[in-house]
């Protein structure tokens, strides 16, 4: 059960942009596992995509695509990463591609495809392909639930999150989507996230502001450590809404947009970590006094990713001791344990190189059996700081990850 999540009741339409979903049978039956974005003509595009070696066959068709112009459609389908499939793999994504660009009558490349679930396995090309003309009868603006549902493989709740753009007097947004569960340690964005604006803004400023909102949102979390073959985020601008095209970082639109892109990207990110396969915590990790940003970072990480202070949390186990170890572990030079303060909560639990005189087991206790808990990590060293996201370790995730493929 997801950690203080719920879905959204609804998300607004962006203008210039329409979704269709459709059943092809992929994986699952009697749930859509389809989705394509009609972007209109205007539309300017940014995206990034995950830096693990064995990226899927559709990361690898839509940068080659992504470079030879802006897209007309997004293809997505759940239930299959078409990852780890050699040439067959590039040669079912780009038939995929092909297809929708016949039916939409653009070329090959203004097609972008995405694909999520079990890696290594064929995807059943001709199954989606047959679905096509279906999900084009479906388009609608009116439509961004419908495709949170259907990108879904082990998430429980559909994701999504919205803003208003206020420069524009509520006529513009910033509206996102996004998948993501387990396999979680983004190296880019995060499992699927589709976002979109009716501003108008050059494609440059739009990648900058991506990298921007990415950097503090989906590059802080992780459920499990592991980066996925298919990670990809992707922002669209359809300047549809009528605006003037935002072309520089001085005009004060493109500071609103950043403001809204990065909000939606944070929730976006904590949602999938609150839907962490077999999540009943939802943990925030805040290192400061660092000396560096990267050195907050390196501590935080550490700290998130140790199964045993991950297993404690899931026991709410106050054993403070290994947040310390975890700590002590972590890559940083000249580390001087006398300086550190470790906050439980708002309880003290480490000063001084070791446990804090005021501490006391039953208000380590009272914080640990609360469904949110709070890390927080002074170095006293410096003045950088940073925040990192992450979930419990549980006897859930390893029956999902054991049961994936059965």
């Amino acid at each position: 059960m997801a950690v203080g999540l719920h879905s959204p009741a609804r998300l607004p339409p962006i203008a210039g942009l329409r979704i269709g979903t459709a059943e092809a049978g992929i994986k699952y039956s009697d749930r859509p596992d389809l989705v394509v974005f009609e972007l209109a003509d205007t539309t300017q595009c940014a995206a990034m995509f995950t830096r693990n070696r064995f990226c899927a066959a559709p990361v690898i068709l839509a940068r080659k695509h992504l470079r030879q112009g802006a897209p007309r459609y997004l293809v997505i389908n759940s239930g299959n990463a078409n990852a780890g499939t050699g040439e067959a793999g590039l040669r079912d994504a780009s038939k995929v591609c092909a297809t929708l660009a016949a039916l939409g009558g653009c070329a090959t490349e203004t097609v972008l495809p995405f694909s999520t679930g079990v890696i290594g396995e064929p995807l059943p090309v001709a199954r989606l392909c047959k679905a096509l003309p279906g999900v084009l009868k479906s388009l609608d603006e009116d439509a961004w639930l419908h495709a949170a549902h259907a990108i879904m493989t082990t998430d429980t709740v559909a994701k999504g999150a919205y803003r208003k753009i206020p420069c524009t007097n509520g006529k513009a947004h910033v509206v996102g989507i996004a998948k993501g569960s387990g396999m979680i340690r983004p190296d880019m964005a995060t499992m699927l996230v589709f976002i979109a604006t009716d501003l108008a803004v050059t494609s440059k400023l739009l990648q900058r502001a991506l990298q921007e909102a990415v950097a503090t949102s989906f590059h802080r979390i992780t459920v499990d450590g592991d980066t996925s073959t298919n990670d990809a985020c992707v922002l669209v601008a359809t300047g549809a809404a009528g605006t003037a095209v935002i072309n520089s970082t001085d005009d004060p639109a493109y500071a609103e947009l950043c403001q809204a892109l990065g909000e939606v990207c944070q929730e976006l990110a904590q949602a999938i970590v609150r839907d962490g396969e077999g999540a009943t915590k939802f943990i925030t990790i805040e290192v400061c006094e660092g000396g560096s940003e990267q050195e907050c970072l390196d501590i935080a990480f550490t700290i998130a990713h140790s199964p045993l202070v991950k297993s404690a949390f899931f026991a709410s186990d106050p054993n403070w001791g290994r947040i310390l170890a975890a700590i002590g572990r972590a890559p940083l030079p000249n580390l001087s344990i006398e300086k550190i303060r470790v906050h439980l909560g708002e309880v003290c639990i480490v000063e001084d190189g070791g446990r804090a005189v005021s501490y006391r087991e039953e208000l380590g206790q009272a914080v640990m059996d609360e469904p949110e808990i709070a890390v927080r990590v002074a170095l006293g060293r410096g003045t950088s700081q940073a925040t990192v996201w992450t979930s419990d370790l549980s006897y859930d995730y390893v029956r999902i990850n054991a049961e994936y493929r059965t």
